[in-house]
């Protein structure tokens, strides 16, 4: 098991990125597609990296709602 901190921004259609929710949480997993599989709510639509190396996944439900896990070891 390894320990994240995970930053989960769920976003809608209407409000977009500038009003999406943020929260923080310190989970352990496996891997964060682990944590993503087991916990999320969607099927997942990307996964990649940021410029810091993090691992960024997004889900969503294909009528523009999203949620986007950045994973920070």
């Amino acid at each position: 098991m390894h320990e994240y901190e995970v930053l989960i921004e769920t976003i809608n259609p209407c409000g977009g990125e500038a009003h999406s929710k943020k929260e923080f949480l310190d989970v352990e997993a496996e891997s964060p597609e682990a944590y993503v599989r087991a916990e999320g709510r969607w099927p997942v639509l990307d996964t990649g990296k940021n410029m810091d190396g993090d691992v960024v996944i997004t889900t969503g439900d294909g009528k523009g709602n999203m949620i986007r896990y950045t994973f920070t070891e």
